[in-house]
């Protein structure tokens, strides 16, 4: 553990905004509502962490209104309670307040939207007890912490920015969850709807977000801003001190050796088909390439059902299930990877998502084997950062596998290009002030309004 340790030490970057008129820090309080914040360590809660650091480090005072950890078991975390009234605590300059909700895990339709429903209505009685804000900012996923945004937005009557980072009711569609309730799903489009509208400025965190939101309401097209999703260079950074002994220390962890390793880092749901990497080391057992194997990172709602079909196929040791790993071990983690696969099932909703996932992988300088059509494909070919595959087909993992398992020199020129791409385009610094910017613009514009309206 001690060469573990030595690899779990975050440096934060700089994060200096400067007010656009005159060159001065504009001190901006700050509500940021998220379902998810660490220490969960999916998506949505790294994402909102990230930002909300920089800002902070930057002199703002930001406030998020979440959750107590319980994704994605639905058991809380050491250390925390859900109670009805809401605890406090500081994370690195942020004052995070935890709100009680109804504990789900991430499986099975009417406990999750209890989970989510509890947030809507929990979230706006903890903002009451909170000073009014510059800013509100509601990220979704999930859909009713963007409604929750919209009633905090009444009670402060402060300004309000909508994150989209999925398009309801297409997401869970795409998952098969609500794919037999039309009427539901309608429903939810109205809902959605009427979200998008409520928001006075509404950021996507891509080009093909920013079009499935202006298919349902095209008079919006002045109010969405783009912000992507990006990668903090330092934290994700091969050279970090003790990343290189950590690998060594994981791959005797997990029983790895000298194989080649094709892992897969994040949630383990319906919308990700990992069947594939079982079935994909079926088929490498059948050509006899016992120098491979699938490390799946992570849990979810498809951990234990793919973890015992693997095991009834005979395949423990040649496809790895860890579990949930803390987020300072992901760095580590990708370096202990030849190669890491990033996947959704076949489905038109997710040829506009872009995982941020990949960032960090070509952050590490790891190749990408990439399962994902569209936007995202576009963004790692486009970078020359790694190899396409069909979707949901083992047989064309197995041909990728099997193309970086026998060339050193091209995952080395993959791996490299990757870094350099997304040093130059996604610097998580960079799109924090960005979005900082798009926030105080946005507050300039309402204190404008309401000075002139006196």
């Amino acid at each position: 553990m001690a060469l573990l340790d030595a690899a779990l030490v975050n440096v934060p970057g700089p994060a200096a905004t400067l007010d656009s008129r005159n060159n001065k820090r504009r001190r901006l309080k700050i509500l940021f509502l998220s379902h998810y914040f660490p220490p969960e360590v999916n998506a949505p809660a790294s994402r909102t962490y990230e930002h909300c650091r920089r800002w902070a480090e930057d002199g703002h005072e930001v406030t998020v209104l979440t959750c107590n950890p319980n994704c994605p078991d639905g058991v809380l975390f050491p250390g925390y309670r859900n109670r009805l009234r809401p605890q406090q605590e500081m994370v690195d300059g942020i004052r995070v307040v935890r709100i009680w909700t109804f504990l789900a895990a991430n499986a099975g339709t009417v406990r999750r939207m209890a989970n989510y429903v509890s947030y809507l209505f929990s979230a706006p009685l903890g903002a009451l007890r909170l000073e009014r804000p510059d800013v509100v900012v509601a990220t979704s996923p999930q859909f009713f912490c963007g409604w929750a945004g919209v009633v905090v937005w009444r009670l402060k009557r402060a300004p309000f920015v909508l994150e989209i980072r999925d398009i309801w009711p297409e997401s869970i569609v795409a998952t098969g969850a609500m794919d037999k309730a039309p009427f539901l799903l309608r429903l939810v489009q109205g809902m959605a709807e009427r979200m998008y509208r409520a928001a006075d400025r509404i950021v996507a965190v891509g080009d093909g977000y920013r079009e499935r939101i202006l298919a349902s309401v095209p008079e919006l097209a002045d109010r969405i801003d783009v912000i992507t999703n990006g990668v903090d260079l330092d934290f994700f950074s091969p050279d970090r001190p003790g990343v290189a002994p950590a690998t060594a220390e994981l791959r005797r962890r997990w029983d790895l050796g000298n194989r080649f390793v094709c892992a897969y880092v994040g949630t383990i749901g319906m919308a990700h088909r990992l069947e594939v990497t079982w079935q994909a080391a079926e088929l490498l057992r059948a050509k006899g390439r016992d120098d491979i194997v699938f490390l799946n990172v992570g849990d979810g709602a498809e951990r234990k059902r793919l973890e015992a079909e693997a095991a009834a196929a005979g395949l423990t040791g040649r496809v790895v299930f860890t579990g949930r790993q803390p987020k300072d071990l992901v760095p580590a983690i990708l370096a202990t990877a030849d190669a890491c696969l990033v996947h959704l099932r076949k489905c038109d909703l997710f040829t506009s998502v872009i995982p941020s996932k990949i960032f960090e992988t070509m952050a590490m300088g790891r190749p990408i084997i990439m399962g994902v059509e569209g936007q995202a494909r576009d963004v790692v070919l486009g970078a020359g950062a790694g190899l396409p595959m069909e979707p949901e087909s083992a047989e064309s993992l197995v041909a990728a596998v099997e193309a970086l398992a026998d060339n050193d020199a091209l995952r080395a020129r993959l791996g490299g290009a990757g870094r350099g791409f997304v040093a130059r385009h996604y610097d998580r610094n960079v799109l924090a002030r960005r979005y900082l910017d798009v926030l105080a613009a946005l507050v300039h514009a309402k204190r404008r309004s309401v000075a002139a309206a006196r």
